[in-house]
């Protein structure tokens, strides 16, 4: 995966070509909207294999937790 997913589901869902992982940011302000982010177990990102847009909105989501987004966790897909 080589993308945020931007999702209004709790539930993240991947395919089997995909990370097991993802580290989801949570809206605090629409609940249930957030971003996700394939991650590993430990929930570290590989930066260098996401898109440049995915990259920002990255960067971005881990700038403004505590004031846009929840602190991030990490979530098993489910596929």
């Amino acid at each position: 995966m080589n993308s945020s997913v931007e999702s209004s589901s709790n539930n993240p869902s991947c395919g089997p070509s995909q990370v097991p992982y993802l580290l989801r940011f949570e809206s605090l302000f629409h609940s249930g909207r957030g971003l996700s982010f394939p991650c590993d177990a430990r929930g570290q990102v590989a930066l260098d294999q996401l898109s440049e847009q995915a990259r920002d909105n990255y960067l971005f989501a881990r700038a403004v937790v505590g004031h846009e987004y929840a602190t991030p966790v990490v979530q098993r897909c489910y596929g």
